[in-house]
């Protein structure tokens, strides 16, 4: 599968926690995706995978949720493209 970033962006909380999303799309597939990304200190992430607009098909949601699970590569160019908006 291939990407294409579209939109990033990242910020601190008043606690200090990072909060970002990425909108991307995979090429072949209906719909555009957006990730969240939360982490309280920077170094362990938690996401979620939503459609970013307009929902798609259930299967090509599924196999890039899975492709995220296990592809760090793709998940840190994710993270990467929104970490990278952060301004300090």
């Amino acid at each position: 599968m291939k990407l294409n970033i579209l939109q990033a962006n990242m910020h601190k909380d008043d606690e200090g926690a990072f909060l970002g999303k990425t909108i991307f799309e995979v090429e072949g597939h209906k719909a555009a995706y957006e990730i969240t990304l939360f982490s309280k200190r920077g170094k362990e992430w938690d996401y979620s995978l939503n459609y970013a607009q307009e929902s798609g098909l259930e299967a090509e949601f599924v196999a890039v949720d899975e492709w995220l699970e296990q592809d760090d590569d793709v998940f840190d160019e994710l993270l990467d493209a929104a970490r990278n908006t952060l301004s300090e």
